[in-house]
């Protein structure tokens, strides 16, 4: 338990300026409403990071069990929520300077570092389980985490603009579903 404590200070560190990154670029986009060009993928991936980020502190409780801890373990996880910073913080442009904002365009420039920070994400949480499990995930979270890789590799080689329109509510409706299953097993 003791090493639990030490290491869920970094996770809580790196997820917290996750959850900041996410809360700022919204802030800046408030400030700066009358130039910006609202794109709804944009904002869909915005409330996921930010969904994205609470949800991975909240998984890291469940290591609190784990009496073993070795480097790898810890590197691991660092990774994951340094992948999990990357989304919340490549997901909208900064606001400074009295420039128009075109999330579209920021969106579209980006995409394959932030649906590469995203398919990172889950190389290294089904790595965690590995790790510190030696197993992979439960079939259920292990469908739903390849599902994800499934999207962010598809929006990673694909810049239709039609099928980005589809992913991302996809992808948030498919994160809900998957959110609100977590919390119901847990429950049982």
């Amino acid at each position: 338990m003791e090493s639990f404590n030490y290491l869920s200070v970094l996770i809580s560190i790196i997820l917290g300026l996750a959850i900041a990154q996410v809360l700022q670029g919204i802030r800046g986009l408030v400030l700066t409403r009358s130039k910006v060009k609202s794109y709804t993928p944009t904002i869909i991936w915005t409330g996921m990071a930010l969904l994205i980020a609470i949800q991975g502190w909240w998984a890291s409780f469940s290591m609190h069990q784990q009496a073993n801890w070795n480097f790898l373990a810890l590197l691991i996880i660092v990774l994951q929520a340094t992948c999990v910073y990357m989304v919340a913080a490549l997901i909208l442009p900064d606001t400074k300077g009295d420039h128009a904002v075109d999330l579209r365009e920021h969106y579209f420039a980006h995409r394959h570092w932030f649906f590469g920070a995203v398919l990172a994400d889950i190389i290294f949480s089904l790595l965690k389980e590995l790790v510190l499990y030696g197993r992979l995930p439960r079939p259920f979270d292990l469908a739903f985490q390849l599902a994800f890789g499934v999207i962010a590799v598809i929006a990673m080689l694909q810049r239709r603009e039609w099928l980005h329109k589809v992913l991302a509510p996809v992808s948030g409706v498919l994160f809900l579903l998957y959110i609100g299953l977590i919390f119901r097993n847990l429950h049982q």
